[in-house]
């Protein structure tokens, strides 16, 4: 059994932001030398939220505007007493911080139009995302 990580760092812009993560967790994949197993990405940071699905520049803008509407940032949340985000922690807890998937001849396995993607929330910020490799 094959364990391999790679801690990664991004850098978001705006306070609600899609970052698309493929390449870089491919990368890490094809680093770790395990052609069969899973692999774990995981954001460890309660405003921010990890998905996989399309990225394409109007469903990336669907996503955050599901995102602002769903949650209403500043709509009384009792959290934003303290932190003004309590939107963004909201968010996180439904969307979910990671992701597993299937690790198959050596890469990811993923559908054809599915890319990895980390939605900043609260940003801007610098955030961390750990990619785990998990087989032989």
């Amino acid at each position: 059994m094959r364990v391999y990580g790679e801690e990664l760092a991004l850098k978001s812009e705006k306070r609600v932001q899609v970052i698309k993560i493929t390449r870089e967790v491919e990368r890490a994949v094809t680093r770790s030398g395990v052609k069969e197993g899973f692999c774990l990405i995981h954001a460890p940071h309660a405003t921010v939220a990890v998905i996989l699905n399309e990225y394409e520049p109007r469903i990336v803008e669907d996503y955050v505007k599901w995102i602002t509407e769903a949650f209403r940032p500043g709509c009384g949340w009792r959290h934003d007493e303290i932190d003004d985000n309590a939107y963004a922690h909201i968010a996180s807890s439904v969307i979910g911080s990671g992701r597993f998937l299937p690790v198959r001849s050596g890469g990811l396995a993923r559908g054809l139009w599915q890319d990895i993607m980390l939605i900043e929330l609260d940003g801007p910020r610098t955030r961390r995302v750990f990619v785990q490799v998990i087989g032989e």
